[in-house]
């Protein structure tokens, strides 16, 4: 997997995806900033690990997922290393039977693919049809990061400012307690 070794700050010089600059446009238009690592496309957790060190933080894992009859949508943020079950997820939201939402899903709501989700993309789901929930855990980092529509970049930013992106894209998250064993 190529990673261009350059942390950059901000939005690149060249044209991205428009989804890509709408993410870049609301983070402007917010005063956040961010740090900003370009590679190949990144789908998994062991491709995310390999960033981790150029980009100087950790990256979490984003999960999309539904419940049985599709009608509920959430976006899971929680550590890289953690192991995910939905038994213990679906316990503290009080549904039945999630599972991971399928890609047609994911670009109705977020505008991306499998592979590619976070928080970034809550930009797109104007119906507030996605909630967003995090596993407490994260909030002992200082910085969260994602991929801004595509995994072919990853961004760093101050914890408190993805959660006032996420604020601000009318998203307010629900906490949880994911056991650190499954």
């Amino acid at each position: 997997m190529r990673i261009d070794p350059t942390r950059y700050t901000g939005r690149p010089a060249e044209k991205r995806s428009p989804q890509e600059e709408a993410i870049y446009d609301k983070l402007e238009q917010l005063h956040i900033p961010f740090d900003r690592v370009d590679h190949d496309y990144a789908d998994t957790m062991e491709d995310c690990l390999l960033i981790e060190s150029t980009l100087g933080g950790k990256i979490c894992k984003n999960l999309f997922l539904c419940n049985r009859q599709q009608t509920a949508f959430y976006l899971l943020m929680m550590p890289g290393g953690k192991p995910f079950k939905t038994k213990f997820l679906s316990a503290q939201l009080g549904c039945a039977r999630l599972s991971f939402a399928d890609a047609s899903h994911m670009a109705q709501y977020l505008q991306t693919i499998p592979g590619s989700v976070s928080a970034l993309e809550l930009l797109f789901d104007t119906d507030n049809a996605v909630q967003l929930v995090i596993d407490r855990d994260l909030l002992a980092e200082d910085t969260f990061s994602g991929h801004p529509g595509r995994s072919t970049s990853t961004l760093r930013m101050a914890r408190e400012d993805l959660l006032r992106y996420a604020a601000a894209v009318g998203h307010e998250p629900v906490y949880i307690d994911l056991p650190a064993e499954a």
